[in-house]
């Protein structure tokens, strides 16, 4: 391996703070992170889409992305169709070899073993990762009526050497190709193959701050705002505004600064409306039904009606922008001009008030909308007070710290996870938030889950972001054994209740709270005394009445109270 590779790949395990498991393995986690990067623009875990063990069918790493969600379970999928009525499906396979050869026989094994991933007679003996993904594809494919258009599958290629293009290597390819057009499956097969140039390209994108450039013709100048460098007001055609969403990939950006609530789906009357609207041969008016979409970047350049925006986020208009990237292929789209607001600032108040003024088309209350983005930012400042091995970094809008090469990536934590951690360990719920956080997201838009109220101590929601920190810290080391990730959120409530000291204060009780929490930390703070505190934890799980492998005992929330009684018992 050349030494400018294994420096970014040390770079990026470091960051990750995964230890070395070998050059070969390194080198797949690697090259699994970055070209699942180049496809999904949010924060994931390398760990989760990384297969390649023993029976892995010629694959290292797999990730299934349907609406804009990196897919883990099939539980999942479901919650897409309630909310948005179909599934829009992408498939990334990634085989990664150290080796500086591009070798047709390898290639040859990885294009079969992908093939093989999708036929009803398997002839390749498959691990239990490789497994698991073929569970979710197969569910995926069996809700087919609800598909779009037909899956994407992207084949990435990896090694450390120098791609040129040679002939035979293309032969292989066109005819792996060829075998998976001919499923009748995909809309689109892709094969992308790296060498190290390739590689070491893509992974410094990674780090990228979000930059566009649009062509705004149709705007006016705001004149000179305090706290303000510039502002415009004006329409936008809607493929310049696709620009704004969407990367050259196709793929949709996460540039949703209030991305707490997320989106709503289309299978409510404010979004469905809009789809309405952009499917009609009318689909001009859309301009003046709609209140458009307020922009705020850290910088804007223009030159003449070029605009370059960089590290921008779309402060109002999420679920407007959502509707219409979805509709991206409708029939009228082109005719649709989107009104905008583009606004440059760097001064956190200034946004915060554009955020709250602009906010009045969704479905949450604008007092509640309030209270989230204070809650955030509040939350967001609580997390810097803390120092050295405690410091954790909150990360209130998506990969707001990737071009940041001192902060670890593993110490982020996202809000998906805050959400997760906190309502499994001081609500009482991993039952909710094992899957996915879908219907935790739902009640807190609905106000029947007590999420980031106003109110609340800011330490309960950094001591389960903490202690979730390192119990994955735990996993990567090996101290844990790696059955135990799916009840991780079940672990953390164990460690509360066996080792929270008196009765769980409210959590609109500050001093009590803050004394409650410290007495965890305590024990988080030194490593010895909490690998003790959650191998106690599974010794719960193992000895109570609860299958740690059965998928539906841990959603059933009458499991959960299993868990809770016996760890109380004793």
């Amino acid at each position: 391996m050349d030494r400018i590779t294994k420096s970014l790949m040390t770079e990026l395990l470091t960051n990750l703070e995964l230890h070395t498991e070998g050059e070969s393995k390194d080198f797949e986690k690697f090259v699994n992170y970055v070209a699942t990067s180049t496809e999904y623009n949010k924060t994931f875990d390398v760990d989760s889409i990384t297969v390649g063990e023993g029976n892995d069918t010629g694959i290292d790493g797999i990730s299934i992305i349907a609406n804009g969600q990196l897919i883990e379970s099939t539980d999942e999928i479901d919650d897409l169709l309630e909310r948005n009525n179909f599934l829009e499906v992408d498939y990334l396979f990634i085989q990664a070899k150290t080796s500086s050869n591009f070798d047709s026989g390898e290639l040859n094994t990885f294009l079969f073993g992908v093939n093989d991933f999708f036929s009803m007679s398997p002839r390749l003996v498959r691990n239990d990762d490789i497994q698991h993904f073929v569970e979710i594809s197969n569910y995926i494919i069996d809700r087919a009526p609800k598909f779009k258009r037909n899956p994407l599958i992207k084949l990435y290629y990896v090694t450390t050497g120098n791609w040129v293009g040679d002939a035979n290597l293309r032969g292989v390819i066109d005819s792996g190709v060829n075998a998976l057009e001919q499923t009748n499956l995909f809309d689109k097969v892709s094969v992308n193959v790296w060498g190290a140039r390739e590689l070491a390209s893509a992974y410094r994108k990674t780090k990228d701050a979000i930059s566009s450039t649009i062509n705004f013709s149709n705007r006016i100048t705001i004149p000179k705002i305090n706290g303000v460098s510039q502002a415009y007001i004006g329409l936008l055609p809607y493929r310049e505004f696709l620009k704004i969403l969407s990367d050259e990939e196709g793929n949709l950006l996460n540039v949703f600064e209030d991305n707490v609530r997320d989106f709503q789906g289309e299978n409510n009357d404010v979004n469905g409306g809009i789809a309405s609207t952009l499917n009609n041969n009318d689909s001009e008016i859309f301009s003046v039904l709609n209140n458009g979409v307020t922009i705020v970047a850290s910088s804007i350049s223009p030159t003449g009606d070029q605009f370059t925006l960089t590290d921008y986020q779309i402060v109002n208009g999420c679920q407007t922008s959502n509707v219409l990237f979805n509709n991206r292929e409708g029939e009228y789209i082109g005719n649709v001009y989107v009104p905008i607001k583009l606004i440059a600032t760097t001064d956190d108040e200034v946004k915060t008030r554009i955020t709250l003024a602009t906010n009045n088309q969704t479905p949450i209350k604008k007092e509640q909308l309030a209270a989230l983005t204070k809650f955030q930012r509040s939350l967001e400042q609580y997390y810097n007070s803390y120092e050295g091995d405690s410091r954790l970094y909150y990360e209130r809008r998506s990969k707001q710290y990737n071009s940041d090469t001192h902060v670890a990536k593993s110490k982020i934590i996202t809000v998906q996870y805050q959400i997760k951690s906190f309502a499994a360990m001081f609500l009482n719920e991993p039952h909710n938030v094992t899957s996915f956080y879908g219907s935790i997201v739902k009640r807190l838009n609905e106000g029947k889950v007590q999420i980031f109220n106003n109110d609340h101590a800011f330490s309960p929601y950094y001591t389960s972001a903490f202690a979730y920190y390192k119990l994955e810290a735990l996993f990567r080391k090996g101290s844990i054994d790696s059955s135990y990730k799916k009840v991780r959120f079940h672990i953390l409530l164990l460690f509360r209740i066996i080792f929270g000291n008196g009765v769980l204060p409210p959590l609109n009780s500050t001093r009590k709270m803050d004394s409650y929490c410290a007495h965890l930390l305590s024990i988080l703070n030194s490593e010895s005394k909490t690998l003790k505190a959650f191998q106690k934890c599974i010794d719960v799980i193992d000895c109570s009445d609860f299958d740690k492998s059965d998928k539906q005992t841990i959603k059933l929330v009458s499991k959960t109270k299993v868990l809770i009684d016996y760890a109380k018992s004793l």
